[in-house]
């Protein structure tokens, strides 16, 4: 039996590899949350005011994201170069600079510092995923078809 393609960006695919790698790319974002969360209440506990606190979290997620998201989601074959990292940081900034507003509105709008987190997480990796799949690694997704 023949796997379903469909044509999508400009190639080919088959929904099978569509679905691995969006299953990667949340299974990565998960590891990238944990380490977020993780650091950002260990610093708060440690008296960090929660700005600082995000700043670092966010940071200690975007180097997991960057290592896994590169290597294991989008299989990338190729050295590494400046353009793909730039884009990298810019999407990593702009999903940062959401979280970070988005967590000082839903703390300045007297929520619980669990569900601001919450709320300023899942804008920011919307914006994180878009910006990766599209921008970034865009060119690397007609590499994963050459695996299968």
């Amino acid at each position: 039996m023949t796997a379903t393609r469909i044509f999508y960006e400009g190639r080919f695919v088959t929904l099978k590899e569509k679905i691995k790698t969006l299953g990667r790319f949340c299974t990565v974002g998960v590891g990238n949350t944990l380490i977020d969360f993780g650091v950002f209440f260990l610093l708060t506990a440690c008296h960090v005011s929660y700005l600082p606190a995000q700043i670092c979290s966010y940071t200690a997620g975007i180097v997991n994201s960057y290592v896994w998201n590169r290597n294991w989601t989008f299989c990338v074959k190729r050295k590494a170069d400046g353009k793909e990292i730039v884009r990298f940081l810019m999407i990593n900034i702009a999903a940062s600079g959401i979280t970070f507003l988005l967590l000082y509105l839903f703390q300045n709008c007297g929520c619980s510092l669990l569900v601001s987190k919450l709320a300023a997480t899942i804008g920011g990796m919307m914006m994180n995923f878009i910006g990766n799949r599209i921008w970034v690694f865009g060119d690397s997704l007609k590499n994963i078809q050459d695996q299968e």
